[in-house]
């Protein structure tokens, strides 16, 4: 819990620099979340906005995105919902557009002492390098929250299913098992 506290930490940093937030999306299955994304970083270019960020931060589950970014992206993914072909957004009460490039000021890597399992490929770690590498990445790379579920509930037959426990905010993660 402690490598978590410090990540929390670090992100926590690089969203007090801009505002910015995450957009829970469900689509319907022509939805095109990455054009939806180039038309908002578009719409934040026209309000003079340099570099702006808009990107798919979770693939949850078929036609079930998290969309991370600036504000006024979000704002516009919002206000355009209908055209977008998504069916429902909601803004998460998080504090910034963590799995972003906005959490570039948050990469730090250290040597891990825990074992941990990626979530930038749904697979475990190889060795030290690969934890660090993909410790990295995770911060500035959409969740593969669908493709992880794949790679731990993968088992022999008659083998029972592993205990499966949430931490953390809110219950969006846990209620995509039932």
């Amino acid at each position: 819990l402690f490598a978590v506290k410090v990540r929390a930490e670090a992100m926590q940093k690089a969203s007090d620099l801009v505002s910015s937030g995450m957009l829970s999306v469900i689509g319907r299955p022509q939805a095109n979340y990455k054009h939806a994304c180039v038309q908002a970083r578009e719409h934040c270019l026209s309000l003079g906005i340099k570099e702006p960020v808009c990107a798919i931060a979770n693939y949850l589950f078929p036609d079930g995105r998290v969309i991370a970014g600036h504000k006024e992206a979000l704002d516009f993914l919002q206000n355009h919902s209908r055209e977008l072909n998504f069916l429902r957004t909601r803004l998460l009460p998080v504090s910034g557009a963590f799995h972003t490039a906005l959490m570039e000021p948050a990469i730090e890597v250290r040597r891990p002492e825990i074992s941990v399992h990626s979530n930038v490929d749904g697979k475990r770690y190889m060795h030290d390098k690969h934890i660090c590498n993909q410790l990295a990445k995770q911060l500035v790379s959409p969740v593969k929250w669908e493709q992880t579920l794949h790679e731990i509930y993968e088992r022999a037959q008659g083998q029972d299913f592993p205990h499966t426990y949430e931490v953390g905010p809110g219950r969006q993660l846990g209620s995509t098992l039932q």
